[in-house]
């Protein structure tokens, strides 16, 4: 009996040091969703619908990119803006310490802030989650100055969005210039203008290069590599572009 005793205690004890030495499979990782006070509100349902549908997300993502952070801040705010080319919603990741998402959500899309939310709020959080499990943010950004990181990581997270949410924007889509766009980024001086290749209008007219060109970069280097979007994922921008044969 003592022995049967002291083999149960030493089970127990193993068991105990099992669920011990892999503390963040036991932790619930947390999403604060915060609704901007001084902007336009959104009603309660609206706000339990917004927050569900970012934590949902948020499992989601972090099961396909388990360096996605913890704790991670999502700052909402409703908007009068034209995000129609976005879905009605548009986002940024301000900073990676403390994790921190900023996301609009305009109420002037369609038939106002409801079909914005179930339009584009799902895949601007994975866009933005995809950034923060990078590090690409704003403030502390942990990748150099640069527009081919930029178009890298912007293309990273559009194709893993497009991928994974099926949600595919037409101002992210590329011609059959890319090609030609994407040497041209790589030989870009490191001061170019982050507006005029990435995200804005370029003094040509080409608009939103840097993503159009990412999308396409990323695509090429998956076919030619072989690699999916995840473990394209965990590369830095000179090993994608290398794969993809630039």
């Amino acid at each position: 009996m003592n022995l049967f005793r002291s083999l149960f205690a030493i089970l127990i004890s193993l068991n105990i040091i099992s669920c011990n030495s892999n503390p963040r499979k036991d932790k619930s990782a947390t999403v604060d969703v915060v609704f901007q006070e001084d902007s336009t509100g959104f009603t309660k349902s609206q706000k339990d619908f917004i927050r569900d549908l970012i934590n949902t997300s948020e499992k989601e993502v972090r099961s396909l990119l388990p360096d996605l952070p913890d704790s991670i801040k999502v700052i909402v705010e409703n908007v009068d803006w034209d995000l129609d080319i976005v879905g009605g919603v548009t986002g940024r990741t301000e900073t990676n310490s403390p994790p921190l998402v900023i996301v609009q959500i305009s109420g002037q899309y369609r038939e106002g802030i409801m079909d914005s939310i179930h339009s584009g709020l799902k895949a601007t959080i994975f866009h933005e989650f995809h950034h923060l499990s990078r590090g690409w943010a704003i403030q502390d950004n942990k990748f150099s100055y640069g527009i081919p990181n930029a178009m890298v990581n912007e293309g990273l997270a559009v194709v893993f969005t497009e991928l994974y949410t099926g949600n595919v924007q037409q101002v992210n889509s590329y011609t059959d210039e890319a090609d030609n766009w994407v040497k041209e980024i790589i030989s870009l001086p490191k001061d170019a203008s982050y507006s005029d290749w990435v995200m804005g209008e370029h003094p040509d007219g080409r608009t939103y290069i840097g993503y159009r060109s990412g999308n396409y970069m990323v695509r090429k280097a998956m076919n030619r590599s072989g690699k999916n979007i995840l473990e394209l994922s965990a590369l830095m921008p000179d090993d994608i572009i290398k794969l993809a044969g630039y």
